[in-house]
């Protein structure tokens, strides 16, 4: 099989050996993935958030872990003492404000950019294994290819602040000559248990449950392309329960590799296929209303992404993934209808 450059020869020790910090490990993916941690056996784990005021404190309760501190409480005692907490053998850096629509680009660059630049330094000071969450929002349109091998980031016009925000530090990490040595994760469009607290960031697969029940129908965007028809947008779905799969790939056989990764399906559904799929789960005939996109929204709508899996497949990642229609079937019937959050009893959980 042909290794990627940036993969090096490795004898595979594994990063979960030791201490490990999750930075928003209270939110969607980060309590998934500490979740993932806990079936492993690891519970020696530091877990970092802003609980605030919203319900994701919930996310917290069937996982164990060693501590939990606020994040700022967090970034203010490693400024004044850099082993305040001791010795970490990975930082999974999933901290991050994730919405899309925020507006104050200050609070952006300071928490998305300004932050991970603090936590690499001081992770890559202890000889910890960094592995922090990218996004697939840095590629923009797609235009630009959505391609993980390709080193010139620079190339890259990402349509909003949040997506900008990550692509700041990808391009800081690449300049710096640390890239190499820490893993930028690209997430594509995940989807799953935990996401209740996302307000109107959580995925369709929770909105649409809750229109379904609501009023029987589900709402979808009309196209305002010509090449698009209705409801065939296409995105890259992925179950988060193999996206915290491929988290923590890196941090165990192939926990020497180096550099940014996609993290997606590596196959493009359409919204229609997705919703389909919903309605299918709850045995019911789709009932389906096309609206309009919303003017802020249409110059900075992704119609079509689809991760190239390639790089990651080559570092050894030999899992299969989770069939888009099986996903949705196993979120809504063993998490929605039950209300059971990840590591309460629930089939599938």
């Amino acid at each position: 099989m042909l290794v990627h450059p940036s993969v090096a020869k490795t004898s595979r020790m594994s990063s979960l050996d030791g201490r490990i910090l999750v930075t928003g490990g209270a939110g969607f993916i980060g309590s998934a993935l500490v979740w993932a941690l806990n079936q492993r056996g690891c519970t020696d784990i530091v877990i970092t958030d802003f609980l605030g005021s919203d319900e994701k404190w919930r996310n917290l309760v069937p996982l164990k872990f060693a501590d939990y501190v606020e994040a700022d409480a967090f970034r203010r005692r490693l400024h004044e003492q850099s082993r305040a907490f001791g010795k970490f053998s990975a930082v999974f850096h999933l901290g991050a404000c994730s919405a899309t629509t925020e507006r104050n680009a200050s609070y952006l660059a300071d928490n998305n950019f300004g932050y991970t630049k603090e936590l690499a330094t001081w992770a890559l000071g202890q000889d910890a294994r960094f592995i922090y969450a990218s996004s697939a929002a840095t590629y923009g349109d797609g235009t630009r290819g959505m391609d993980d091998k390709a080193d010139d980031l620079g190339r890259l016009r990402p349509l909003n602040m949040y997506g900008y925000s990550k692509h700041l530090f990808d391009l800081h990490a690449q300049r710096a000559g640390i890239l190499p040595r820490i893993v930028g994760l690209k997430y594509f469009n995940v989807f799953g248990p935990n996401e209740d607290h996302k307000g109107d960031m959580r995925s369709l697969v929770n909105k649409a449950y809750q229109q379904i029940l609501a009023s029987g129908r589900v709402q979808l965007f009309r196209s305002h392309r010509p090449d698009f028809r209705d409801g065939e947008q296409k995105r890259d779905f992925l179950y988060v329960k193999d996206a915290v799969e491929m988290t923590i790939h890196f941090a165990t056989d192939a926990s020497d590799a180096g550099g940014l990764y996609n993290v997606g399906s590596g196959e493009a559904n359409t919204w229609l296929a997705l919703t389909r799929a919903i309605f299918a789960a709850l045995g019911r005939e789709p009932a389906i209303e096309f609206i309009d996109m919303p003017e802020t929204l249409r110059g900075k709508y992704q119609y079509f992404t689809q991760a190239d899996t390639s790089k990651l497949r080559a570092t050894g990642y030999h899992r299969p993934i989770t069939p888009l229609a099986e996903a949705v079937k196993d979120y809504v019937q063993n998490h929605l209808v039950t209300g059971n959050r990840l590591g309460e009893a629930s089939l599938g959980s």
